[in-house]
């Protein structure tokens, strides 16, 4: 009678789980028709010059350097501003840069705004939900602000650790930049605000970026870098994608053909818009016929390309009147699926901002992404009984580093160090006021001291006097060029080797736009990657310092020994020196080779150059100890899931990141293994939890280029339950069918 009365209950949910699903993807296709009826209506609606109008995209920031004046109706110093039509209801496009708040371009008075911590910090968190919650905080401000399209949701993978704009991205795994670009992206749509997926594609390294031509063969492509902006795009939904300054196989990015039409749009469905990067559009009838929906950051262009040009190129039948139609409908589509005709903008209402509910999103997020690198000695958290600490440099008596570019945002109050780094672009140097010294004051009853360690020898002096030594190293980045090699600045590497040759009990403080080398690494006791933390961060640092917060951050990039480890020891494409902001300096076309490692990024190149990494992907300390443990792994076709223990062993509550890689037992993917999926999980002291992950089965997948499918090859898999890529814990072995992906 139970066995009945049991299977008669799973019957029923079986069935009402059944109706649920049925009834959302009817939903979704409800409205997915009624935005598409509205597109349409309007587009029938609209004259030619009204179409034009909407594929025209104006810098909305006055700059005698670009001899640019901002549109009238823009919001002052900002990204961009496309007019609405009043007689058809079609709202404006007003735009903000970028992934971690609403910024300013350069101007004497910036808007300031909350900052996030940056992309790979968030991508440090492994935890999708605060990838969400950010891009929420965000996007709120970003409508408050008076802007309905944000340029965030920077997917490039950290392909190239030198790159100035590896602090924007999310890391050098696809699924992990994937999955938290995706979220970030529909954090920030959840606003009514178009949130773009950028920049797309390939656009690794800023060295000569307007002109270099990555060479890459296709299915290394699609296994890397395009597979981090498909999870995005899926998860996400953006509005619209950004196209990037640079060559593809031989054409521009934003008239790639094989990029924007048959990629994006054809195989992956894509149904939103293709914006051009600011200074990314370089012809009219390519450029339209091959896939781009609208010019962006005008007179960055050397011509208003989709203007008066596209009018003629179009009465010529050079481009169709079709396809004129359809770069309209792909922007109204967007602007129908995220609620802008019925959310409109109500100016600048910035005065409503809750900048205190969003200094605790902002923190939380800096706390989680923080990692612990080092802790001989269990030297973290401070002592209750250290008397004398000594703080030095990195203006932490002051505040925290941002990193530079279209992406900066300011600081509410101004900045807590002015004048300092480039009087240029990608400047100004921007210091956050959340002062980690101060912030740790409050948690301690030690006497703390700063130094600003410009004599080296005072700051030995001074260490020898303390009970503990704190050295903050700064590695600062920016947009439009890279950094010459993975030192820290400013002799900050010869500080921290002073210091801690005349204090054993060191810790180093890293605030780093990506991987960094550390020479000094094993005379310090202690080191923590803090990134760019973010408004908040001196207060997130402070807290992991002194154990008011459990460190649960892991590395979503390798952090090599030397550049020698690296595919390219020198920077790839740098023929002709370091690109500035400035295509006209550039001479001739240069490219770089990235089939050396294809699509074995990062982790994947040292396992399959059998390298070892000063610290592998993936990795994090904590306070709390965990073991991980009863693997299981079910498979059924395509849908594969693991579950598993993990068992938190200390007497302090802490988060344990699991990790799962796979690795084809015959081999035939671009390097030993992959991770496959990811879980970050609260566990109690001296408590276990149980937790299972679906995997994402492109991740099994290889990409067939004849078929243009993703594949699963049948045979035998090892399936591992990790700590980091380079720790595995448990391993179990697993045959897979072969199956095509739909």
């Amino acid at each position: 009678m139970k066995n009945s009365t049991t299977k008669q209950l799973l019957a029923s949910c079986v069935a009402i789980i059944a109706i649920a699903i049925s009834q959302n993807a009817n939903a979704q296709n409800a409205a997915q028709n009624a935005n598409d009826k509205k597109a349409q209506e309007l587009v029938s609606k609209m004259t030619r010059e009204e179409k034009l109008q909407m594929l025209m995209g104006y810098f909305s920031t006055t700059a005698e350097w670009l001899k640019s004046t901002a549109p009238k109706n823009g919001m002052p110093n900002s990204a961009g501003y496309i007019e609405g039509i009043s007689r058809l209801g079609i709202p404006a496009q007003s735009q903000t840069d970028a992934g971690v708040g609403v910024a300013t371009q350069r101007s004497p008075n910036p808007r300031g705004r909350s900052a996030l911590p940056s992309g790979i910090a968030l991508a440090a968190t492994f935890n999708d939900e605060i990838a969400f919650k950010g891009g929420a905080m965000i996007g709120s401000e970003a409508r408050l602000s008076g802007f309905n399209v944000m340029l965030a949701g920077g997917a490039n993978l950290l392909r190239e650790p030198r790159n100035g704009r590896n602090f924007e991205y999310t890391g050098e795994d696809p699924l992990l930049a994937g999955n938290i670009a995706g979220n970030a992206i529909k954090g920030i749509q959840s606003n009514h605000v178009i949130s773009t997926l950028k920049h797309y594609a390939l656009n690794d390294q800023e060295t000569n970026r307007f002109t270099i031509d990555v060479k890459i063969d296709e299915q290394a492509a699609r296994q890397s870098d395009l597979l981090a902006f498909e999870i995005a795009n899926e998860i996400g939904n953006p509005g619209s994608v950004m196209c990037s300054y640079n060559r593809v196989n031989g054409d521009y990015a934003c008239e790639n053909d094989w990029l924007l039409n048959q990629v994006l749009k054809k195989e992956w469905g894509y149904k939103g818009y293709v914006m051009s990067d600011w200074g990314a559009t370089h012809s009219t009838i390519p450029a339209a016929n091959r896939g781009l929906d609208q010019q962006s950051g005008y007179p960055f262009d050397k011509s208003p390309y989709f203007a008066g040009a596209l009018d003629e190129a179009v009465n010529n039948n050079h481009v169709s009147e079709a396809r004129l139609d359809d770069m309209v409908y792909r922007i109204i589509y967007a602007m129908s699926e995220n609620g802008l005709f019925e959310n409109p903008l109500n100016g600048d209402q910035s005065d409503k901002i809750d900048y205190a509910a969003n200094g605790k999103i902002t923190q939380a997020a800096a706390e989680e992404g923080i990692v612990l690198l080092k802790n001989e000695r269990n030297l973290l958290p401070i002592a209750k009984n250290v008397k004398n600490i000594i703080i030095i440099g990195g203006h932490a008596d002051k505040g925290v580093l941002s990193g530079g570019g279209s992406s900066q945002v300011y600081p509410v109050g101004g900045m807590a160090v002015p004048n300092e780094g480039p009087s240029e672009f990608p400047g100004p140097m921007v210091f956050y006021p959340s002062s980690p010294m101060k912030e740790l004051q409050k948690l301690t009853k030690a006497q703390i001291t700063y130094y600003d360690g410009k004599d080296l020898s005072k700051a030995a002096e001074l260490a020898k006097k303390a009970d503990l030594a704190i050295v903050f190293g700064n590695q600062w980045t920016g947009e439009s060029v890279d950094v010459t090699n993975l030192n820290l600045q400013n002799n900050a590497d010869a500080l921290i080797d002073k210091v801690a040759s005349n204090n054993a009990n060191t810790i180093v403080v890293l605030q780093t736009g990506g991987p960094i080398i550390m020479p000094w690494l094993d005379k310090v006791g202690a080191v923590l990657e803090a990134w760019y933390p973010g408004s908040s961060g001196g207060a997130a640092i402070a807290r992991v310092l002194s154990g008011e917060v459990n460190p649960s951050g892991a590395l979503p990039a390798s952090f090599v020994q030397s550049v020698d480890q690296l595919p390219r020891p020198k920077l790839g494409g740098d023929e002709v020196g370091i690109a500035v902001n400035n295509p006209s300096q550039l001479k001739g076309r240069v490219s770089v080779d990235y089939n050396i490692e294809g699509a074995a990024v990062g982790y994947k190149w040292l396992d399959k150059t059998n390298q070892k990494p000063l610290f592998p992907f993936g990795y994090g300390l904590s306070y709390s100890n965990f073991e991980m443990s009863n693997l299981m792994v079910k498979a059924n076709q395509s849908k594969v899931s693991v579950s598993f223990s993990v068992k938190n062993t200390s007497k302090i509550d802490g988060k344990a990141i699991a990790q799962i890689y796979a690795a084809p037992i015959n081999g035939g993917w671009e390097a030993p293994k992959r991770l496959v999926g990811y879980k970050k999980l609260l566990v109690n002291k001296s408590q276990k939890q149980n937790a299972m992950i679906e995997i994402n089965p492109k991740t099994l997948a290889v990409y067939d280029t004849n078929l243009h499918k993703w594949v699963i090859k049948g045979g035998l898999y090892d399936i591992s339950l990790s700590k980091s890529s380079a720790q595995p814990v448990q391993t179990i072995r697993v045959k897979l069918d072969d199956i095509i992906l739909n």
